[in-house]
């Protein structure tokens, strides 16, 4: 459709969500390694560490520290040297990503349909889904389901409007239910139907206590709808349960096909075989 061709286009280059020290810090954070242990064991002074995590590009040591934080120094240099962008898979149809700014960051939220009986799921709302309602309403959709990946306000902030305007039922995982009037909670492994789409719930928790990926099967691509789970070259931090967030993500995100569509909830859309290959913590 070309409302939906000119949308995605639009998004093509929505900037990857981290830099290389934030890469730095939220996995020094989550394994909570002090700033003296983490020198003395990649063998770099503590003014050389400190500037790369303010920032301050420095190859030699974002590689010695990244060997020490279970990252791949390749693929971090390479968010580094900003030198790798994703592919951007293109869904001739039944799919729009809408990226919109919230306090001084932008979010992602999803909008999938069946083309033949016209019903359609969101996930998740941004901080304005009016975009989202125009495409309802252009390709005459009819929104069965919200679906809430977690509840961080930036990703819930306009459920609001989008639950009134549309009558959808709200679902959210059953560990991190929504405070919306009438929500309804899953478990892990539910499974619903939009048409002839499937979609099937898995708990990626860690950045938060039900963080949700839903994987859909029936589009162009498999898609693998992740939230904060995983970004294009990162993933969501956790201080309290980092570890969980990463044995979660290699567990039930990266097994999925290869050519499955990574739609995160900040930065670019990628594939599971793209971040294998690229992302710091995945890569090898």
């Amino acid at each position: 459709m070309p409302t939906v061709r000119i949308l995605l286009s639009l998004m093509a280059r929505i900037p990857i969500e981290d830099n290389f020290d934030d890469v730095i810090n939220k996995t020094q954070r989550g394994l909570k390694i002090t700033d003296e242990q983490l020198a003395s064991r990649a063998k770099v002074s503590a003014e050389d560490l400190a500037a790369i995590k303010e920032g301050t590009p420095n190859i030699a040591v974002i590689r010695r520290v990244a060997r020490h934080l279970r990252l791949s120094p390749d693929a971090l240099e390479a968010l580094t040297n900003k030198s790798w962008y994703p592919d951007q898979p293109s869904f001739p149809c039944g799919f729009a990503m809408f990226n919109t700014v919230f306090e001084d960051m932008t979010v992602n939220s999803y909008l999938i349909w069946d083309p033949r009986t016209k019903h359609a799921a969101a996930f998740d709302t941004g901080s304005d889904c009016q975009a989202m309602l125009d495409i309802i309403s252009t390709e005459g959709l009819d929104l069965r389901y919200i679906f809430i990946t977690h509840t961080h306000e930036d990703h819930i902030a306009d459920l609001p409007k989008l639950a009134a305007a549309t009558k959808a039922e709200v679902w959210a995982s059953e560990k991190e239910p929504v405070d919306y009037p009438g929500a309804q909670t899953f478990q892990e492994n539910a499974h619903f139907h939009v048409g002839e789409l499937a979609i099937k719930t898995l708990l990626t928790w860690g950045h938060s206590p039900g963080m949700t990926t839903f994987y859909v099967t029936g589009l162009s691509w498999p898609l693998a709808i992740v939230a904060d789970s995983i970004f294009s070259c990162s993933m969501g931090g956790s201080p309290t349960n980092f570890e969980d967030q990463y044995q979660n993500n290699k567990k039930k995100i990266l097994p999925l096909p290869r050519d499955t569509v990574i739609a995160p909830g900040h930065g670019p859309l990628s594939t599971v075989a793209q971040e294998k290959q690229h992302n710091p913590f995945f890569a090898r």
